[in-house]
């Protein structure tokens, strides 16, 4: 969130451009938690921002429910409290492409700006809150200069529609052979076609650098890897289990992992997630290295540091950078180098790059008329650092471009598996290795950065050696993993054990449902007097020998009474039925629409949705307002609304990512 509390909101009367994202299921971001939380206070008297005059973007994925929410959240209670907008609020959507909404809102912030401050001067009689803006608009017909705006909002030059000077912005048509020869039908990431490759370009301000790397002689120690997150306490934990849950003729592998957390104050409840902190890959990291001509300084020191002089307004050492490490552990635990590059670095890496060809193609890339082009060929394709080095033989960015334009490497969250209850000292958690497939722009494919690295880590587990194995998939490691907890508020079984609910998890969404149901196991054996409700898992997969994760615990659970009614499907096992059985869980769900409906609307029931949104989740919501429909005999209209009511009242949760 770009408003900085240093900033005096209470009394600001400049005006405040405030970017702000979406995370988790429509909150705001950890950066922005404690200023929502003060705005929301209810004591709050509904002129208290009256004074303020503000313009807000809010970034955020109409993949998922709550697109934006974080913005909204933040636009709505400010205006509750008497803040008025200076300029229209923006959406901005990552589906699409942020640079869809952010470019003309950031075209229009500048005049809006303006007006904004010429009104303030009109009110209070101030002479030079003005006179920078106007002059720097009015400075030449085809450019709109910097505006040095105190926030983190700066930097940002805006070119008009007109061509600038063709040597700095365009290559003249002579240089276009360079990149796209005429047997060239179509684009790729390395060439253009016209009217791109014809076109003068508007290209984003160069960014000022800011970092300076310093390399030492001196010997010391890496920072623990606890210092990496400001997420409160990390927890080192053994792996003590791996097992491949899909035979190894499945189409994707899911392994299941569990950890010894007895020795650690690590408290988690069935239906939560936690974080894994992981490292880039060893051979990536090496090419890096390469490419960067420092192959042989991998493990020297390095000190970063503001450079002097910098013309960033603000300038800083990145918080997830350390002041003193090595260059590797920079490399390797500190920096997303499979990060998508945004269209900043792109610009940076032009001034990089030698030859002609190359830097037109950078160029087109980050304009304005390549736009289509950096969606098609950099975006959706999930290119990276790494790919365009490949692409770009003659671009030789510096460690410290690096280090000034990819993001910090996050941990990855992983829905719980387990039970604290059922399994006293043990967390688990189930995933998918995920896979990359070669492309034109990269020779070899790709494991995902944590998913691969786990696989990598209990190789030995999955196939020990004869004298280790005690059991099939079992056998003492020492491999440790740094974790830390990520609560989930809502996602969690109902408080009053006789209500019923369902369970929709195909795939590996089915994780955070065997928690769930070792937990009731577990409370059905304790309190054999408590009412319990009816449990429904709806399952798919796509064969029933290669992947049906946890067959035989849900049998099990059949068979106690803990799990009331199991549905599954499996969308690629053939058929010789006369009627075909249901291939999706949604599917499935149709068949029952009775039940569900009786679950949800007499007996008050909850309904939880875990895995992939975009090609389940949103199927199955779209069944569910037919089955009500259907059921209360009432339009799809009437069936939306209840489906609100029970997001609204938290008995309509998902776990979904995309």
């Amino acid at each position: 969130m770009v408003v900085h509390l240093q900033y005096n909101l209470e009394t600001e009367k400049d005006p405040v451009v405030i970017v702000i994202s979406t995370t988790g299921t429509g909150d705001p971001p950890d950066t922005a938690r404690k200023f929502v939380k003060k705005i929301q206070d209810k004591t709050l008297p509904p002129d208290h921002f009256a004074h303020l005059q503000y313009g807000l973007l809010g970034l955020g994925d109409s993949e998922y429910m709550f697109f934006c929410n974080g913005g909204r959240t933040v636009d709505r209670r400010l205006q509750e409290l008497g803040a008025q907008h200076f300029y229209d609020t923006g959406l901005a959507d990552d589906c699409v492409g942020l640079e869809l909404v952010v470019d003309p809102w950031i075209d229009g912030l500048w005049l809006a700006l303006k007006e904004a401050l010429q009104l303030q001067k009109e009110k209070e009689g101030m002479n030079n809150a003005v006179s920078a803006v106007s002059s720097s608009l009015s400075t030449a017909p085809h450019v709109v200069q910097e505006l040095k705006l105190s926030s983190e909002v700066q930097n940002l030059k805006i070119e008009d529609e007109g061509a600038r000077c063709s040597d700095n912005l365009s290559q003249k048509l002579d240089d276009i052979n360079l990149v796209a020869p005429a047997r060239d039908a179509e684009p790729s990431l390395v060439h253009s076609v016209p009217p791109v490759s014809q076109s003068a370009l508007n290209i984003p301000a160069l960014p000022p650098e800011y970092i300076e790397v310093e390399f030492q002689d001196t010997q010391d120690e890496n920072p623990h890897l606890s210092s990496l997150t400001s997420e409160g306490t990390t927890f080192e934990v053994p792996i003590t289990k791996a097992v491949q849950l899909t035979r190894e003729d499945a189409i994707k592998t899911a392994l299941l992992l569990e950890l010894d957390i007895t020795d650690t104050s690590f408290e988690y409840q069935p239906g939560d997630a936690f974080c894994v902190i992981c490292p880039n890959n060893v051979s990536e990291v090496e090419k890096l290295l390469h490419s960067l001509g420092l192959s042989e300084k991998g493990d020297n020191f390095v000190c970063v540091k503001v450079k002097q002089g910098t013309k960033k307004k603000g300038a800083s050492r990145p918080q997830h950078i350390p002041e003193r490490s090595t260059l590797k552990f920079i490399l390797t635990w500190c920096l997303e180098i499979r990060a998508i590059p945004k269209k900043a670095f792109l610009r940076a890496l032009v001034e990089c790059t030698s030859d002609a060809g190359e830097k037109r193609r950078l160029q087109e890339l980050c304009s304005r008329q390549g736009a289509s082009d950096y969606t098609r060929f950099i975006r959706d394709s999930n290119v990276c650092l790494l790919d365009l080095l490949h692409a770009f033989p003659s671009c030789k960015p510096s460690l410290s471009l690096l280090i000034e334009h990819l993001p910090k490497l996050q941990a990855r969250s992983y829905s719980v598996s387990s039970s604290n209850l059922y399994q006293p000292g043990r967390l688990c958690f189930v995933f998918n290795v995920v896979e990359f497939p070669a492309s034109p722009c990269r020779p070899v494919s790709w494991k995902g950065v944590c998913t691969g690295w786990l696989a990598e880590l209990v190789a030995p587990l999955l196939h020990p050696s004869k004298n280790s194995q005690d059991t099939k998939g079992e056998s003492s490691s020492t491999e440790k993993i740094s974790i830390f907890p990520r609560p989930n508020n809502a996602f969690h079984l109902p408080a009053d054990p006789s209500v019923p609910f369902i369970m929709v998890g195909p795939g590996t969404g089915i994780a955070p449902f065997i928690g769930f149901l070792q937990h009731r196991q577990k409370l059905r054996e304790q309190h054999s007097d408590w009412e319990f409700g009816e449990t429904w898992l709806f399952f798919g997969c796509r064969h029933q020998d290669r992947d049906y994760l946890f067959k035989d615990e849900l049998q099990c659970f059949l068979e106690n009474g803990t799990l009331t009614h199991l549905k599954v499907c499996f969308s690629r096992d053939s058929s010789t039925a006369e009627v075909a059985p249901p291939k999706y869980v949604q599917d499935v769900l149709r068949l029952c629409a009775k039940e569900v409906a009786r679950v949800l609307l007499k007996e008050k029931g909850y309904f939880y949705i875990c895995g992939d949104k975009k090609h389940m989740a949103d199927d199955v919501s779209e069944a569910i307002v037919d089955i009500l429909s259907m059921e209360m005999e009432a339009d799809k209209l009437e069936a939306m609304k209840i489906l609100a009511m029970l997001r609204e009242a938290k008995r309509y949760l998902q776990d979904v990512w995309s």
